[in-house]
Formats: C-alpha cells, sequence, structure tokens
C-alpha cells in the first residue's frame, strides 16, 4: 500500500511545482492523469486506512484544482 501512496505523493509534488513554476496547462493535465489514478485506486481500495488516504488526497486535488483553475469544484469531479 505504501508504494502507491508515495508515487502519489510524487505525483502531487509535481503538480505543486507546476503550480509554483506558473505552468497551469500542465499543472492541469498532470491533475487529470493523477485525479484518475486515484479513482482507480479508489476502486480497488479494500481497507478503511486506504479510503482515508485517498479521501485526503481527492481533497487535496480538489483543492489544486481551484488554485489553476481559479474556481470552486460543485460536482467534486476533479
Amino acid at each position: 500500500m505504501n508504494s502507491k501512496f508515495e508515487t502519489l505523493k510524487a505525483n502531487v509534488q509535481e503538480i505543486i511545482d507546476l503550480i509554483a513554476a506558473k505552468n497551469d496547462r500542465e499543472a492541469n493535465n498532470k491533475l487529470l492523469e493523477v485525479s484518475d489514478e486515484l479513482d482507480e485506486m479508489l476502486d480497488h481500495a479494500e481497507e478503511d486506512e486506504e479510503l482515508r488516504e485517498i479521501s485526503r488526497y481527492q481533497v487535496l486535488l480538489n483543492q489544486l484544482h481551484v488554485k489553476i483553475n481559479g474556481e470552486e469544484q460543485v460536482d467534486g469531479d476533479a
């Protein structure tokens, strides 16, 4: 389980770095890619701990989406 989240953490850091570099288009593309990976992880999650960790990343990705696109997310899809 840890390796999945380590990769996820590195990908989220890459999004943050792209935002800091003012590369919003690449950041948004990476965010969509990571969001798809997170959805896949959610589909296969079996333990409560995994679900909690995935939920934290969903919130973070939503906040990054708002930061990149400057809009509030309404429907929960990144």
